[in-house]
């Protein structure tokens, strides 16, 4: 009985371990409202080690981030880097926050790619540092909390013009161009999940407020591809088709 209280310390409180283990109270609301938050919260920890990968390989297996908006990233990496610094050191719950980690190394590969495939190579290193210095200084514990509290406040005009950014960009183009559907759709849901885990495990207000525009911002771009579905398929074929003739006159 011990070692299940103890493995099941990592879902439960301590008063939940209680209500299930010592009362036997298995139907105890609170309780299951808090397991469930936490069992979601690490669920979309395991799935964010992946939630860019379809980016990722798109953008290396075609060579290209053509469609992708850098401002859109940089500024979605923002947004992740500051709200992951303000969980740390508010000393937030790891299952409430843990996704922005892994969200934001996928994040800077994915500006790092976009830029050397643009043929910015020595951009892509610098850019990498940068974004690793601010997130080493924010986490120092040199920064006051009360500046990332106001940097987290800056989080919902840094999103809303990243994904709009991104959005316009589409609007523009006329297609999603490399935007991956499959990393679009996982961060729409997860950010919709995060709500929940933010008001059950934080109670913290920015950080609801922010994952509520979140999802409104993504819920956009992922219409748009919906929208732009086919023409998007249509502009792939019709690229297949160009290398293709190009590669037989090639052989002539």
């Amino acid at each position: 009985m011990d070692v299940i209280k103890q493995a099941s310390s990592y879902l439960l409180t301590p008063e939940c371990v209680d209500e299930y283990f010592v009362k036997f109270n298995v139907f105890d609301g609170p309780c299951f409202m808090s397991t469930l938050s936490k069992g979601l919260g690490f669920a979309l920890i395991l799935g964010s080690i992946l939630v860019k990968l379809p980016q990722i390989l798109k953008i290396w297996r075609n060579k290209s981030g053509e469609g992708i908006s850098l401002l859109s990233v940089s500024f979605d990496l923002s947004a992740i880097m500051i709200y992951g610094c303000y969980s740390i050191v508010n000393e937030f719950p790891f299952s409430s926050w843990g996704d922005s980690f892994f969200l934001l190394l996928q994040t800077l590969l994915i500006a790092c790619l976009i830029l050397h495939y643009s043929g910015r190579t020595m951009m892509a290193f610098l850019y990498a540092m940068l974004y690793t210095s601010v997130f080493l200084v924010f986490i120092s514990g040199y920064t006051p909390k009360d500046f990332l509290w106001t940097l987290q406040g800056f989080n919902i005009p840094i999103l809303l013009v990243g994904k709009l950014s991104q959005a316009l960009t589409n609007f523009k183009n006329g297609h999603t161009g490399q935007l991956s559907a499959v990393t679009m759709f996982m961060m729409c849901a997860g950010s919709a999940a995060r709500i929940f885990t933010s008001i059950q495990e934080t109670g913290d207000f920015m950080s609801i407020l922010t994952y509520c525009v979140s999802t409104s911002a993504n819920a956009v771009i992922v219409l748009q591809i919906l929208y732009y579905w086919n023409v998007d398929a249509t502009k792939m074929e019709k690229k297949r088709s160009s290398q293709k003739g190009r590669k037989a006159k090639k052989v002539d």
